[in-house]
This record gives structure tokens, C-alpha cells and sequence, in this order.
């Protein structure tokens, strides 16, 4: 039971971070655009207005997708409550695995929305 405790654990770590940097970035970027923190693509920081534009974006398509994740990633650790270590880890695994999918996937929608309304140099278009 310790083990599956564990990786419930684990596996809501990747929802729960959505979700909480997700709100955070939708309601407000990071105030200076940085290497180091938030959404941080050459597109992104070409200046201010594409800075939050696309941590606006990028916040909201996060939090829902961990919205979305949250009872994924519980439903399939409920199932098999009492069950081997071995049988726990796989499921465990696999679930981490598909939370990766929409946790680096909804890069290209951001980047197609900042192509969209903004030329290559950064500047809105009309």
C-alpha cells in the first residue's frame, strides 16, 4: 500500500503543476522576460507583447490540460488499489508517460497561435 500511496503521488505531481503554473502564467506572465523562468521559446521572448501573449496562451491550455489530467491519472491508480508493486509501478509509468504527451504538446498549439498574430519580428499583425 506504502508504494501505491508513492506513486499516486508521483503521478499528480505532473497535473498538479500544470495546473498551478498553468493559472499562474494565464493570469499573469512572468514580469521580465528571462532564460530562466516561464514559457521561454525564441518566438516568446521576442518582446514584451509576444512574451505575454504567449504565456497567457500557453497558462491556459496548461491549466485545462491538468484539469483534464488530474482524473486520469487517479481513475487508473484507483483500479488497482491492492494490487503487486510490479503491477502498481507499471501503471504508474505508463501514466507519467501519457502526461507527458499534453506536457510538452501544447508547445505547438502556442507556437502556431504566436505565428498567427505575430510577423517574425515580433510585431503584431494587422
Amino acid at each position: 500500500m506504502g508504494f501505491w500511496i508513492f506513486m499516486l503521488i508521483i503521478d499528480l505531481l505532473i497535473p498538479v503543476t500544470m495546473i498551478g503554473y498553468g493559472r499562474s502564467f494565464w493570469k499573469k506572465a512572468p514580469k521580465e522576460i528571462n532564460a530562466v523562468y516561464g514559457y521561454r521559446t525564441s518566438m516568446s521572448m521576442k518582446n514584451r507583447d509576444t512574451w505575454v501573449f504567449a504565456h497567457n496562451y500557453f497558462g491556459k491550455l496548461w491549466f485545462i490540460s491538468g484539469m483534464i489530467l488530474l482524473p486520469i491519472s487517479v481513475i487508473p491508480m484507483l483500479c488497482i488499489i491492492g494490487r503487486t508493486e510490479n503491477v502498481v509501478g507499471t501503471v504508474g509509468g505508463v501514466v507519467c508517460f501519457v502526461q507527458m504527451i499534453p506536457l510538452t504538446g501544447v508547445i505547438i498549439p502556442t507556437e502556431i497561435a504566436l505565428k498567427r498574430h505575430f510577423d517574425k519580428n515580433g510585431y503584431r499583425r494587422k
